[in-house]
């Protein structure tokens, strides 16, 4: 299909899994490894999905894809489209000791998947899908305006402190040591939301 005559969001969609494909494909080669990309709707993962018309082979055929997986990565989306199939991945990783990256939304879902299931927290939820939640473990970042949406994500470099060099049984911060145990570091974001910091 021709760029040009794509509509902007067909377009774009276009654009970010072509840059999606290239940079895990770099990532592969710089730790020489052949990569072989399964891509698996999110939203073929979920429990109310089997239930639906015709849904049965797509929910069996998206969890064979899954459990086929050497390591999973979850990009970012926007709605709650697929939602809980990003919760129900993460927790299959979590579980399965099968790595994972959540880019974004995917981050979002892991952050949601534990705190429901490790911490007891079951109506746990990112206040982008549930603004009553008593366990409110993603929030909408403070300095951002709700009323405008456009050009207004926390875009750059930004400053995060390590708080805590050891878990409570002494062993070492996995993320700090990656960091080669820097105190603080720098990295890029561009987002709206994040961990919220009082839970």
């Amino acid at each position: 299909m021709d760029e040009s005559t794509m509509s902007p969001t067909l377009s774009t969609l276009t654009n970010a899994v072509t840059y999606f494909k290239c940079t895990t494909q770099h990532a592969s080669m710089a730790v020489e490894r052949k990569l072989d990309l399964i891509w698996v709707e999110a939203g073929h993962l979920e429990n109310d999905f089997e239930g639906d018309s015709g849904g049965e082979e797509e929910y069996k055929a998206a969890w064979e894809k899954m459990k086929s997986a050497d390591g999973v990565v979850v990009p970012g989306g926007f709605g709650t489209r697929g939602f809980n199939g990003k919760v129900a991945a993460a927790k299959f990783c979590r579980e399965n000791s099968v790595p994972y990256l959540g880019i974004c939304l995917g981050f979002q879902a892991m952050v949601v998947e534990y705190s429901r299931n490790m911490l007891g927290w079951e109506d746990a939820n990112s206040t982008e899908f549930d603004e009553e939640t008593k366990n409110p473990v993603v929030i909408f970042m403070p300095e951002i305006d709700k009323e405008n949406m456009g050009g207004t994500m926390r875009l750059g470099s930004r400053n995060t402190a390590f708080t805590h060099s050891k878990h409570d049984d002494g062993s070492p911060s996995i993320a700090q040591i990656m960091y080669k145990n820097a105190s603080v570091v720098s990295e890029r974001h561009r987002h709206r939301y994040e961990v919220n910091p009082e839970r």
